[in-house]
């Protein structure tokens, strides 16, 4: 089974999203006339504009604020930490450069993804928003045809995100505590369960209200964290981003093999992660984006470009300059393309931190910092497969969702099992597919919308 999952997902990761992602987020930028970047300035201006710790609680919708630090909740997680590592060990420094490629045509993308989710959001009759991929694939496709594609989103998120997702981040947890702290993982487990189970019963409001708070805590301690790092590796940083760009282009002087095989790896690297660390193309966040009150679809879709940009360019960069250039320069143990057996990307970030701070203090940064992002992202990604799972069986299934991505959430600070990271990655890329022939269906109805805005 370990390996058939795995030759999905590389030819998936490959190939397939290599050309979807990419070919997505060029359409869109070309249709909506780099809306990325003229719109940029007007994202940052509603973002920054609006950020409240204390918004408005309601169980029907959320503020645009309280939607996008959602979203970033989901985007920023372990793929920031841990994917972004993975990308460097695997395709060298230069799969970062990649990684920005996918984000820049993916801030297009993810426009179009929360446009289209608050131009086909239905109110339940409790008064209740629902929106997401769903609601678009049946409004770009009637029929069976389009209620085929909606349910193999649906099942794919819930698998994806709701089960296996929540159970590789609440694994990064307790791994990460035990060698920080000495905690045992089962005791991680516990508390996460009670945590995550008080907030998930409280439903849209209480998930809001946590959000919106943690989401700009967990960026600041990162951001000082790594800007402290840069400071100290001032003199490495011009070598540190020659790196990152020189490897893009001649990746095998640092992966070693063929130009062309070493080139492949560290572009479908930069997409593969790039992809599972902002999420643009996925599917997963419009659902939060269509629960804001705004507006116009427009102004929550430069809302969400603004989190792709703050998942990606700032979060996962600082990540990628930190490691870089504490590990890959000159004096960095990695400088000779040589990777020791006991570095692996579940820990590269703490070794790079701790070529600073100390290994103990390195060690308790990351796992604060990674507790952080990834119990946002639990609390994310379990709201966005309890949407599908409303979607497909009612009301009365949530209550049985919600002990089942317990359960989940608890094995997964018990043991790491690589079938479950695998089956994890295969869904997350499944899920692309049909979102993305409905984005390709749906251009008329961003490009309308963007134009009634003014834009």
């Amino acid at each position: 089974m370990l390996s058939i999952v795995q030759t999905i997902n590389a030819y998936l990761s490959d190939y397939v999203l290599v050309i979807l992602l990419i070919a997505v987020g060029l359409w869109y930028s070309v249709k909506t006339r780099f809306v990325q970047v003229r719109c940029f300035g007007e994202g940052m201006r509603k973002v920054f504009g609006n950020i409240r710790l204390f918004g408005n609680k309601s169980d029907t919708h959320m503020t645009s604020f309280q939607a996008l630090a959602t979203a970033i909740a989901a985007q920023v997680g372990t793929g920031n930490i841990v994917g972004a590592s993975g990308a460097i060990l695997t395709g060298g420094p230069g799969a970062i450069f990649w990684m920005w490629i996918i984000a820049f045509f993916g801030m297009a993308t993810i426009y179009a993804e929360a446009t289209l989710a608050q131009e086909t959001r239905v109110r339940d009759e409790a008064g209740v928003l629902h929106g997401g991929p769903v609601y678009y694939i049946t409004t770009a496709f009637k029929g069976s045809f389009g209620k085929f594609l909606a349910t193999f989103f649906a099942v794919a998120i819930i698998l994806a995100l709701g089960f296996f997702g929540c159970m590789v981040q609440s694994n990064s947890i307790g791994s990460t505590f035990q060698t920080a702290f000495g905690i045992p993982t089962f005791v991680t487990g516990i508390v996460l369960v009670i945590i995550c189970g008080f907030i998930f019963i409280g439903g849209i409001s209480r998930l809001a209200s946590v959000t919106e708070k943690v989401v700009p805590v967990m960026a600041c301690i990162f951001l000082v964290g790594g800007f402290f790092v840069l400071i100290v590796r001032i003199a490495y940083l011009p070598a540190t981003i020659g790196m990152i760009f020189r490897y893009a282009f001649q990746p095998q002087a640092i992966i070693g093999g063929g130009f062309g095989s070493a080139l492949k790896i560290a572009v479908s690297q930069g997409a593969k992660r790039g992809l599972f660390s902002n999420e643009a193309g996925m599917g997963s966040t419009p659902h939060a984006h269509a629960l804001a009150h705004v507006d116009q679809p427009h102004d929550q879709g430069v809302v969400a470009m603004i989190g792709v940009f703050i998942d990606t360019f700032v979060v996962l960069t600082l990540n990628a300059l930190v490691i870089i250039s504490t590990l890959y320069t000159s004096d960095g143990i990695l400088n000779s393309g040589v990777i020791p057996e006991c570095i692996g990307k579940a820990n590269l970030a703490q070794t790079a931190f701790g070529t600073v701070f100390g290994e103990k203090l390195g060690a308790v940064f990351v796992a604060i910092c990674l507790f952080f992002f990834a119990f946002s992202t639990i609390l994310s990604w379990n709201l966005f497969g309890k949407i599908n799972m409303k979607y497909l069986f009612g009301q009365k299934s949530l209550v049985i969702y919600s002990v089942i991505a317990l359960v989940f959430i608890f094995l997964g600070t018990l043991a790491s099992n690589d079938l479950v990271w695998e089956l994890s990655d295969m869904f997350n890329q499944l899920m692309v597919l049909p979102n993305a022939i409905a984005l390709f269906a749906l251009t008329g109805m961003v490009v309308k919308s963007l134009n009634r805005s003014g834009h």
